[in-house]
């Protein structure tokens, strides 16, 4: 699987973790697969090490590239004076994680269609090369509309298939917007409503972290949420 966001922080870690914790707990060995992490330096824990740090260390992690400006992977890359990660080495490393592992997931940086390279390469692609789903994590409130749209639109144009959606981060107090988007995202995205993770979710520890997965993720990702029971306790 796949799993992209609408915008930078978002919460696709917080996410991608949930996804892995969930599946170790089914006893599934899981690789998480990050292509390219940018805006974070050589000796500074990037996003595999959270994902091991709330689903715990058996998972199987690995990031082929890595350039310290927080940009686009393809302009941080240049400007680092570095070769980018190619969506044809993502694929291979993920379809190499695929021989040992029972699931793969593989988190992109940012949207769906920022470049990793000069070719105009992308996640999309990625996503068509290894035949994966893609899970879209959205933001809760006001612009998350046109955003997941968008998203979900090209998915449908390359021939992808759309997990779902997933809230990345959802608020204590959530306003208005927030709270009609748990009706519209679905509609918009044309795919369910598949999880909304609490904004505190990467405060947690493993265990803690494990039983909010748990009640936040849908059963097609190993949770028990359910879509209708949370959009009908926050009605407008």
């Amino acid at each position: 699987m796949v799993l992209t966001g609408t915008g930078t922080g978002v919460g696709k870690t917080v996410v991608t973790a949930a996804v892995a914790a969930l599946a170790l707990d089914r006893s599934r060995s899981v690789a998480v697969l990050k292509p390219v992490q940018t805006g974070v330096g050589p000796d500074e824990p990037g996003d595999v090490a959270e994902v091991r740090r709330l689903a715990g260390a058996d998972v199987t992690t690995w990031e082929l590239g890595r350039f310290p400006d927080p940009l686009a992977p393809g302009t941080a890359a240049r400007r680092a004076g570095l070769p980018p990660v190619t969506p044809s080495q993502a694929a291979a490393a993920a379809v190499e994680l695929s021989r040992g592992h029972d699931q793969v997931l593989v988190e992109g940086a940012g949207g769906l269609l920022v470049r990793f390279d000069d070719n105009g390469g992308t996640l999309a692609d990625v996503a068509w090369s290894i035949g994966a789903p893609v899970l879209i994590v959205a933001e809760a409130g006001l612009g998350t509309l046109n955003a997941t749209a968008l998203t979900a639109e090209v998915l449908r144009r390359r021939g992808l298939e759309c997990a779902g959606v997933v809230v990345g981060s959802w608020p204590a107090e959530p306003d208005l917007a927030a709270r009609t988007n748990l009706d519209d995202l679905p509609v918009l995205a044309d795919a369910p409503l598949v999880g909304a993770m609490p904004a505190n979710a990467a405060k947690l520890e493993p265990k803690e972290f494990l039983a909010v997965a748990r009640r936040s993720l849908a059963p097609s990702l190993g949770g028990e949420f359910d879509a209708n029971g949370f959009a009908a306790s926050h009605v407008a």
